[in-house]
């Protein structure tokens, strides 16, 4: 009974070992620590230098900005004359469907 007491708790420890990530684990080919970073986590203060120039010009900025003005207007209206058009048709069909029903 000792035996497979001492087995059963040898197989669970060789099994816990494994859930360790490999990745952390300490590799006999390379000694170069430094080569991980320290923490796991992404610097969030470290911003990168401020630009010296806009990254669009203003000239650029203002031609794109007139584009996406005229496509969101363009769109309006086509919704709108498609919103009508539907309605204009359910109103026509409502007097011939009462007209059947009598």
């Amino acid at each position: 009974m000792g035996v497979l007491t001492l087995s059963t708790v040898a197989l669970c420890c060789s099994l816990a070992s494994c859930s360790s990530p490999i990745a952390d684990l300490p590799s006999l080919g390379t000694s170069d620590a430094s080569a991980k970073p320290r923490e796991p986590y992404l610097p969030v203060h470290d911003l990168p230098p401020q630009r010296d120039e806009a990254a669009i010009p203003p000239d650029q900025r203002a031609k794109i900005e007139s584009d996406l003005i005229a496509a969101r207007d363009r769109q309006a209206s086509a919704s709108a004359a498609q919103g009508s058009a539907a309605q204009t048709t359910t109103t026509q069909s409502t007097p011939a469907q009462t007209a059947g029903a009598k």
